[in-house]
């Protein structure tokens, strides 16, 4: 038997730590159930299944779906100050929520409209739930929200009732990213900053393949087209990157080649995406 041997400064330590946990009353069984870690049961919202899909950059809110007293799905939003709060629907009689943003303050998912149609939606306090519209479709799902709020990202059916991921901004509305040469895509994260969507699209031979979108860096305005507006901010800046803050390449300064300078080569590649969707 290996016998320890424990200097006087750590006697007196351990002599301590004994006094402070008789003290606190916590023993070797007890020390589980009273700590703050763990596993946490979030309840439900009066009936008997609950999911969590979506969290904030804290921690502090959570989101998903749970059963109502009448067994319907309903998007919820939970802190621990408040519980699970069900965030309604669009209409019908069920919602999810899938994603929230880095204060917890905006919720994207899905829910049902009066005609039993599921429809993306954007929730804030102020708000409420709002419809994002569709593509053309009947159908949209919205599955993920950038840090701020602003930017949310799904899929929606278009007119020919195929599934197109898209990406959405207040200004701009809903926007179809494209394929991969396919007829279906779909979107199921974004960046914390909105510029890049991921998810999976159809390739012309009909299968799945994850992608990468970004936009344009020709959209200063961020409005997912690249207009007028932007070719103001173009030539506000043209010629003078040298004369401004390093590095080149942000709305205020629109250096497209990054080359340092806004000159014509940046124009001619501005030229290349005036008037297309980003």
């Amino acid at each position: 038997m290996k016998v320890r041997v424990f200097s006087a400064m750590s006697r007196q330590c351990w002599i301590i730590a004994a006094a402070l946990i008789a003290l606190s009353g916590v023993t070797a069984g007890t020390a589980h159930a009273q700590c703050g870690g763990g596993m946490q049961d979030l309840g439900t919202l009066g009936g008997t299944r609950a999911y969590a899909w979506g969290v904030s950059l804290d921690g502090s809110v959570v989101v998903g779906e749970a059963a109502n007293a009448a067994n319907q799905a309903r998007a919820f939003r939970w802190m621990a100050s408040g519980g699970m709060q069900d965030l309604g629907t669009l209409g019908g009689t069920w919602s999810e929520a899938h994603g929230v943003s880095s204060d917890g303050s905006v919720v994207v998912g899905y829910a049902a409209n009066a005609a039993n149609q599921a429809r993306a939606f954007r929730w804030t306090a102020s708000g409420g739930m709002q419809d994002l519209g569709t593509l053309g479709g009947s159908s949209a799902w919205a599955l993920g929200v950038s840090s701020d709020g602003s930017v949310v990202v799904g899929y929606a059916a278009n007119a020919a009732n195929q599934a197109r991921a898209f990406r959405w901004t207040a200004s701009g509305g809903m926007q179809d990213l494209g394929t991969l040469g396919g007829t279906q895509a779909y979107a199921y994260d974004v960046s914390a900053g909105g510029s890049v969507v991921v998810g999976e699209a159809y390739n012309a031979a009909g299968q799945f393949r994850a992608f990468r979108w970004t936009a344009s860096p020709a959209d200063y305005t961020g409005d997912t087209i690249v207009d007028i507006l932007d070719f103001l901010d173009f030539m506000d800046d043209f010629g003078q990157c040298d004369q401004l803050p390093s590095p080149c390449g942000n709305i205020s300064n629109p250096d497209l080649n990054g080359d340092t300078i806004i000159d014509i080569l940046d124009f001619l590649d501005f030229m290349d995406d005036f008037g297309t969707g980003c």
